[in-house]
């Protein structure tokens, strides 16, 4: 009997796809850097179904490649094609089990996708945070298997933060069911943290319980224009001094970055019209009025400016200008689509000083390069991309510049997108040794037969 005979007696014939018309989607990733071929792809709809299924790869010895919304951007999500592999698609994992108001709580399945757990969890009155651009087709197991960061951590930290608990497929098919909605669990080792950010290659998240939090009544959104990184970083220190956490988000965005915008979405347009080298696009939420909050943060923005901290700075007045100022900010990825991207971060008050240092020497060596610098400032996250996109010939080079950069900055190769294929032998220039005994230690205890997600991180 074949592997998708005995897998399709487990999840349904239909759900085991074959045909490269039905495959191809799961195969390749998002940017089309990554392609490999699989054995199939199972599609199973219950925890039952992916442990027997798991159970059954485990004793013929094929490893499983876990798959959420195959949105990541590091090849972590897709069949390297080195060995015996299936993909593991969660999506008809998709039930919103339970939603618990007075507990704060929600608990979801991996193939949920991630705007429909914010849609749940605003229709009970509540917030869950995470929020990114590819939001509308991301999954919550591929958010949690990558610690996803997004545009609140400022406020609500990173995908890692927003986890109360997990029920978790084991290599060998066993459930570990860590579904707890406890705040507070001082009974031994945190084991749901082996799993958060380690990209499927311990075993496959397929329900978690979120933590939910009160919705703000009033937010309020602006778009401010300055001369530096080093600018930003200092009207970051005041506004938080002035407003404390009723700031949300704060995205660094240069011209160049907001130019490419402006030349592939021609319905786009520039928010304040004159030219600035650098903008910040911050996000405020508060209880009580939405014009309460505008005050505030006018008041805030117009003492920022008496002490020359910004250039400029308009503030939405409707739903309507939130969302086109958003606009502008989730169709960055798309509008620079074909160049050598970099996902970094260093601590927040060394931005400046990194970003300056990079521009500098990769303009020595590359007298033709274009810079695309926009990410969450925040929290030090940084996406430098660049192009041309004559560069990704020499796509290497360009990335072992930035990332030794790093090294002086303490900063990391990997801020929210993860390691996948793209960075996993180049992050063996940078963990220290002890580290990365570690991580093979896990890896080696959890999954001895080297089955789960094999070809990413280590």
């Amino acid at each position: 009997m074949t592997l998708q005979h005995l897998l399709g007696e487990i999840v349904g014939a239909r759900n085991v796809l074959t045909a490269p018309e039905d495959t191809k989607p799961y195969f390749t990733d998002w940017r089309r850097q990554y392609s490999a071929n699989a054995e199939c792809v199972v599609r199973p709809a219950s925890t039952s179904e992916v442990s027997a299924a798991i159970a059954l790869c485990a004793r013929e010895e094929i490893a499983v490649v876990p798959q959420g919304g195959n949105t990541g951007l590091v090849g972590g999500s897709v069949p390297t094609g080195e060995r015996r592999e299936i993909v593991l698609s969660l999506a008809r994992m998709n039930r919103i089990r339970a939603i618990d108001v007075l507990n704060d709580t929600a608990t979801v399945e991996a193939g949920c996708v991630l705007a429909a757990v914010q849609r749940a969890a605003d229709d009970a009155g509540r917030l869950f945070p995470l929020s990114l651009a590819a939001e509308g087709s991301c999954q919550i197991g591929g958010n949690l298997s990558t610690n996803a960061g997004g545009v609140n951590v400022l406020r609500y930290g990173t995908a890692r933060e927003q986890v109360l608990g997990l029920e978790v497929v084991l290599p060998d098919g066993r459930v570990w069911n860590g579904l707890r909605a406890l705040r507070k669990d001082n009974t031994g080792y945190d084991l749901k943290q082996l799993f958060l950010g380690a990209e499927g290659t311990l075993g496959v998240i397929t329900a978690a319980v979120l933590r939910l939090f009160p919705k703000p009544t009033a937010t309020a959104t602006a778009w401010i224009a300055l001369d530096s990184p080093r600018a930003a970083v200092e009207l970051l220190g005041l506004l938080r001094s002035r407003v404390g956490d009723r700031l949300s988000a704060f995205e660094l965005i240069s011209r160049a970055c907001l130019e490419a915008v402006l030349h592939h979405s021609r319905d786009v347009h520039d928010p304040l019209g004159a030219v600035h080298p650098w903008y910040v696009l911050a996000e405020f939420g508060d209880s009580g009025s939405s014009e309460l909050l505008r005050e505030r943060v006018e008041s805030a923005l117009e003492e920022c400016a008496g002490r020359g901290a910004l250039r400029d700075a308009a503030i939405a007045q409707s739903n309507e200008q939130t969302r086109g100022l958003w606009r502008i900010r989730e169709t960055i990825p798309e509008a620079q689509f074909t160049n050598v991207k970099h996902d970094v971060s260093v601590p927040v008050s060394r931005i400046p000083e990194f970003i300056e240092r990079i521009d500098r020497e990769l303009g020595r060596i590359f007298p033709e390069v274009k810079i695309y610098c926009f990410g969450h400032v925040g929290d030090g996250n940084l996406h430098y991309n660049v192009g041309p996109e004559s560069l990704m010939t020499r796509r290497e080079e360009v990335s072992r510049i930035v990332y030794d950069a790093l090294d002086p900055f303490d900063g990391s190769i990997s801020a929210e997108h993860g390691l996948g294929q793209l960075k996993r032998e180049e992050i063996r220039r940078h963990k220290d040794p002890l580290e990365l005994e570690l991580m093979h230690a896990l890896k080696r205890t959890l999954d001895p037969k080297g089955l789960m997600n094999p070809g990413k991180v280590l």
